[in-house]
């Protein structure tokens, strides 16, 4: 390597280094205020490390119901939508990908469509109402079964697929949706994990659609927990249920539930990562 390419690693690396250093450090001062006191908390003392180590904040969420239910709404959300996400996305995007089926370019233009021009809120609302899943689980799931953007991704994959694959299972006798479980989803684990990964974590961030379609407290996922815990530092039954509770910063107590709400993701994340790299790549090498 010559020396403009050693300098453009060594300044690429510093670079990369420097970005991602200023993106975990909010991360870093989120977990710190977590495990500091309410006095270094109110005194502006904490910043990557904890002051006054304490778990006290942690005590208060492992108090309060409400943040554990909202916490196994967020679970159910997640696993549930997920495999509903994969299942019709997969089931769409394979004879989508297949250049026997009549009509495909057809239906890809109007998936298209739904990616530049999205319905307003208003009818959004009036269709959830007049299919009954107002306050139900449903309303966060069944609207956003297919993602226009992973259709593509996950049909992009499947074209890539080798078609002497298909060919086989059907000389073989298997049926399109035996080839499709059979053959096709077991070669296709790099891009159901990457989609996976992005419809889980798009279900466990979000709260505008239960803040929208969901009025029963008891039905809140997490992130909606969060929000009311930010906004109106609402410490929920934790209050009555704590001695010393006064003592307890509410900005240390938003902080560990933020921390509880992005764990599950940073622990599955790993385990993905190379599915995901690899579904990303193949993915985008031919549509």
């Amino acid at each position: 390597m010559n020396i403009k390419g050693r300098w453009f690693d060594w300044c690429n690396t510093v670079f990369l280094t420097l970005v991602g250093c200023i993106m975990v450090f909010p991360l870093l001062h989120v977990l710190a205020k977590s495990f500091s006191s309410s006095k270094a908390i109110n005194a502006g003392l904490v910043k990557v490390i904890p002051v006054d180590w304490t778990l006290v904040n942690y005590k208060v969420i492992l108090a309060d119901t409400s943040i554990w239910r909202a916490f196994l709404v967020s679970v159910i959300i997640t696993v549930g939508g997920t495999a509903i996400n994969l299942i019709m996305t997969a089931s769409l995007a394979y004879p989508l990908s297949r250049p026997e089926y009549s009509m495909r370019k057809v239906v890809l233009i109007f998936i298209l469509i739904t990616m530049i021009f999205q319905a307003p809120l208003i009818p959004n609302y009036l269709v959830i109402k007049n299919l009954h899943m107002l306050n139900t689980l449903w309303a966060l799931v069944i609207p956003s079964a297919i993602s226009a953007y992973n259709l593509f991704i996950m049909r992009s994959f499947f074209v890539a697929l080798p078609p002497e694959l298909i060919d086989s299972a059907r000389i073989d006798g298997a049926g399109e949706m035996r080839t499709m479980w059979s053959v096709i989803l077991p070669l296709s684990k790099p891009v159901m994990a990457t989609m996976g990964l992005f419809y889980a974590v798009s279900h466990w961030n979000s709260y505008s659609t239960a803040l929208y379609f969901i009025n029963n407290r008891a039905l809140y996922p997490l992130q909606l927990r969060l929000r009311e815990i930010v906004l109106s530092n609402d410490l929920g039954q934790a209050e009555s249920l704590l001695d010393g509770v006064n003592e307890v910063s509410p900005a240390g107590v938003q902080m560990a539930v933020i921390i509880v709400s992005v764990l599950p993701i940073i622990i599955v994340y790993p385990f993905l990562q190379k599915y995901f790299i690899k579904g990303m790549l193949v993915g985008s090498i031919k549509t």
